[in-house]
C-alpha cells in the first residue's frame, strides 16, 4: 500500500493494490512502514478505502479521525476502518502499530447469526487491549504477515506472463487459505472479548432488547438510502416504533428515529466529500423527493448546508 492516488474534495480514494508480486487480498505492515514509503504529506491527507482495514496501536498516542470523529488512541487501541468511510492519520508522527488491509473478496460469506464473533462486520469499531492481550494480538499479527511472504520468493522469478498460472498453484491457494484461518482466528478472538466486555455494559438489558437492537441496526444499515421513516423498519421488524425507541435507547441512548437520520447523514457527507455528484442526486439517492427537504435536513443535522459542508475540509491539515 502507498499513499498516491487521484483525490476529490481534499479526500483521497485507495483501492487495495499491493507491490507485485504479492498475490493475497490481506497484507499485513507496520505504520512506520507505511509512512516511510509514503513521506509526510501523504499521511497528511484524508483517505477512503475500498478495504477492510484494522489498526493496532502498539506504541506512543495519537488522535485519528473516522467519518469526522476524533478517536484518541494508545498502545493496545484496535479498531477497524470499514469500506468508504472517511479516515486521517492525525498530526502525530511519534506513534506507531500494525495495519492489517483486507479485501472484501477475501471474507467468507456472513456466518450464523449465532456466531456474531467470526463476522468482521459484527467486530466493534473500537476495542482497548491491555497489556497482555496486546502482546497477544501482535503474535498473531506477525504470524499472518510472516505467512505472507512464504510464497512471494518464488513468484518474484515469474514472469509476468506466467503470473496469472502462479497465483493459482496448490502452494499459492494454500497460503491463501492459512492467511484466512488466521484472520479469522485473530477476528473471532476480538470478538469474544468485545462480548464479554459488552456484556457488562449492558447488564440488566434483557436479551430480547439487545436483539431487537441489532436487528434494527443492520436493516437500517440496509435500507437507510431508501427508508427514512422509523414505521417501516417497525413494519419489517414485526413490532412497534415505541418498542424500537425503547430498544435503541437502551442500548445506544438515542431514540430510533435520531438513529437513522444520523446515519443518512453520515452517507450524506461521505457523498458530499467523496464525489463530486450534484447535491440533487445525492439528495435522490439518500431518498429525498425534494433537493430543499434534503437542505433542510442536513443543516439541521450537521449545522451548515451541503454546500457549506463540500467547500470545506472537516479534517484538520488536509493537503
Amino acid at each position: 500500500m502507498n499513499l498516491h492516488s487521484q483525490h476529490k474534495h481534499d479526500i483521497t480514494h485507495l483501492d487495495y493494490r499491493p507491490s507485485k508480486p504479492y498475490p493475497y487480498d490481506i497484507e499485513v505492515f507496520r505504520l512506520s512502514d507505511l509512512r516511510r514509503r509514503s513521506g509526510a504529506l501523504a499521511m497528511r491527507r484524508t483517505y477512503s478505502y475500498d478495504f477492510f482495514i484494522l489498526i493496532l496501536v502498539t506504541e506512543g498516542r495519537t488522535i485519528q479521525f473516522v467519518d469526522f470523529e476524533a478517536i484518541p488512541c494508545g498502545p493496545g487501541t484496535f479498531f477497524v476502518l470499514r469500506p468508504g468511510q472517511a479516515h486521517n492519520f492525525g498530526q502525530e508522527d511519534a506513534w506507531d502499530g500494525w495495519m492489517i488491509l483486507v479485501r472484501p473478496e477475501f471474507l467468507l460469506p456472513t456466518p450464523s447469526q449465532s456466531l456474531p464473533a467470526w463476522d468482521i462486520e459484527f467486530l466493534p469499531s473500537r476495542v482497548d487491549l491491555d497489556e497482555g492481550e496486546l502482546h497477544r494480538a501482535e503474535d498473531t499479527i506477525r504470524r499472518i504477515r510472516d505467512d505472507g511472504l512464504i510464497d512471494t520468493g518464488k513468484l518474484s522469478a515469474v514472469s509476468a506472463s506466467d503470473r496469472v498460472t502462479a497465483h493459482v498453484d496448490n502452494t499459492t491457494a494454500d497460503v491463501h487459505a492459512l492467511l484466512r484461518y488466521q484472520f479469522y482466528a485473530l477476528v473471532a478472538w476480538i470478538g469474544v472479548l468485545h462480548g464479554k466486555r459488552q456484556q457488562h455494559t449492558h447488564d440488566g438489558l434483557p436479551n430480547g432488547v439487545l436483539q431487537r437492537f441489532n436487528k434494527f441496526r443492520n436493516l437500517v444499515e440496509e435500507r437507510f438510502s431508501s427508508w427514512n421513516q422509523l414505521s417501516d423498519y417497525a413494519r419489517c421488524l414485526a413490532c412497534t416504533e415505541k418498542s424500537l425507541t425503547r430498544a435503541t435507547t437502551a442500548v445506544v441512548g438515542i431514540n430510533a428515529k435520531t438513529f437513522i437520520s444520523r446515519r443518512i447523514n453520515l452517507e450524506a457527507k461521505r457523498l458530499l466529500a467523496h464525489t463530486s455528484l450534484p447535491i440533487v442526486e445525492i439528495a435522490e439517492k439518500l431518498g429525498f423527493q425534494e433537493p430543499t427537504h434534503f437542505s433542510k435536513f442536513f443543516k439541521r443535522e450537521a449545522g451548515c448546508t451541503p454546500k457549506q459542508f463540500r467547500t470545506r475540509s472537516s479534517f484538520p491539515a488536509t493537503v
